[in-house]
C-alpha cells in the first residue's frame, strides 16, 4: 500500500482514486442491465465489477468517454491492448495506421481515429503516414499519446509560441480549464527541422506542471530528456517521451521494452488452454498413436447472453484466445 494515502483527506483520497465515478458508473450499469445481473444478486455484481476495476478489464468493450475518463482507465486500455495483440510483436509483423485503428476499435468500438493518426505522426515524424510501423514502435507511442493527451496539447501550444519567437516572459501557459480549447497535435504545422532552445522549453513546462491537473510526466523526467540536447523539435520530444524508461514505469502500463513480448503468466494460460484443447475426452485412442494424437475440437454448450457477458467482463481481455489463433 501507498503510505502517502494517510497524508490526504476523505474527500481527497476519493478525488484521486475517482471513486464516486466508479460508483456511479456501477449503479448506472445495473439498473441498465438490471435483468441480467439481478440472477445472480447484486452484492455479487458489486463485487465482480470493483474487482474489475482493480484488474483493469472493467475497460473491455466500453465507450470511449468511459475508457478515457480515469488515468487508471486509460493505463487498463493500454495493457489490455498490449496482452490481447503481443503476438503480433512477436510475429515480427509490421502494420499501417489503419491497421492498428482496427484493433484498437475491437476493444473499443468507437476509439477515435484522431488519437490513432496523432500516435502514428510520434513514430512516422508527421511524414510518410502510410509507412508500415511495429508493434513496439506503435505501441509506446500510443500510451505516451493516449495516457497525456491533454498535457501534449498544451505544450504543442507552449511549442508553437516558442517557435513563432514569443519571449520565454509572454509565452501563456495553458491551464487545465482551458486545455479543451488547444489545438491537437495532429494540427500543429511543424517540421523535424523546427527547433526550440530546450532550456527555454523546460522553463516553460516546469511552469505548467505546478499547475496542472491532469496527467503529465514528472519533471525530473522531462528535464533529464531536455538537458541532452540544446535545441529541440517538438516531435523529437514526443519520441523521446515515448522511449523514456522512467516515463514508461510512471504510468505502470506496459514493462520495458526487452520484455515487451514476454508475458510469463499469459503464456503458462495458454500453455494450459493447448493441453485442454489437444486431450479431450472424446478422442478414439485405437485411431491415434504416441505422439501423433489429433486434437479434437469440441462444441461448447451454448451459453445465454447473460453469462457469455459476465464471462467477458471477468476476462484478462480475451489474450488467451487471441495467441492461440494467432499459433
Amino acid at each position: 500500500m501507498n503510505p502517502d494515502r494517510f497524508s490526504l483527506t476523505v474527500d481527497e483520497y476519493l478525488a484521486q482514486k475517482n471513486v464516486l465515478f466508479y460508483l456511479e458508473d456501477s449503479a448506472s450499469q445495473l439498473l441498465e442491465h438490471k435483468e441480467e445481473y439481478i440472477q445472480f444478486g447484486i452484492v455479487r455484481y458489486f463485487a465482480e465489477y470493483f474487482n474489475s476495476v482493480r484488474d483493469g478489464n472493467h475497460v473491455l468493450f466500453r465507450e470511449f468517454s468511459y475508457v478515457k475518463a480515469t488515468p487508471h482507465n486509460r493505463a487498463s486500455f493500454i495493457r489490455m491492448f498490449w496482452r490481447c495483440f503481443r503476438q503480433i510483436g512477436k510475429n515480427g509483423d509490421l502494420l499501417a495506421m489503419t491497421e492498428y485503428t482496427s484493433l484498437l476499435q475491437l476493444l473499443c468500438p468507437d476509439f477515435p481515429v484522431e488519437v490513432v493518426q496523432n500516435a502514428a505522426r510520434i513514430v512516422l515524424m508527421d511524414d510518410a503516414m502510410d509507412c508500415l510501423m511495429s508493434f513496439a514502435d506503435f505501441l509506446y507511442a500510443f500510451q505516451i499519446q493516449f495516457y497525456y493527451e491533454e498535457f501534449l496539447e498544451s505544450i504543442a501550444a507552449i511549442y508553437q509560441d516558442l517557435l513563432s519567437g514569443k519571449s520565454p516572459n509572454t509565452v501563456i501557459v495553458p491551464t487545465s480549464t482551458s486545455v479543451e480549447q488547444l489545438p491537437h497535435v495532429a494540427t500543429t504545422e511543424t517540421t523535424p527541422q523546427d527547433v526550440v532552445d530546450s532550456l527555454t522549453f523546460f522553463g516553460c513546462i516546469e511552469a505548467l506542471c505546478e499547475r496542472y491537473k491532469h496527467s503529465h510526466p514528472s519533471t525530473s523526467s522531462i528535464k533529464e530528456i531536455l538537458q541532452q540536447v540544446q535545441r529541440v523539435s517538438f516531435y523529437g520530444f514526443l519520441i523521446a517521451l515515448a522511449k523514456h524508461e522512467g516515463i514508461n514505469c510512471e504510468i505502470g502500463s506496459l514493462p520495458n521494452k526487452t520484455d515487451l513480448l514476454i508475458d510469463p503468466e499469459m503464456d503458462q494460460e495458454l500453455e494450459k488452454l493447448i493441453a485442454q484443447i489437444s486431450v479431450s475426452p472424446t478422442s478414439n485412442s485405437g485411431n491415434s498413436t504416441t505422439g501423433h494424437k489429433e486434437p479434437v475440437r469440441k462444441a461448447s454448450p451454448r451459453k445465454s447472453l447473460c453469462h457469455r457477458k459476465r464471462i467477458e467482463t471477468e476476462s484478462d481481455g480475451s489474450t488467451e484466445e487471441t495467441d492461440s489463433s494467432e499459433n
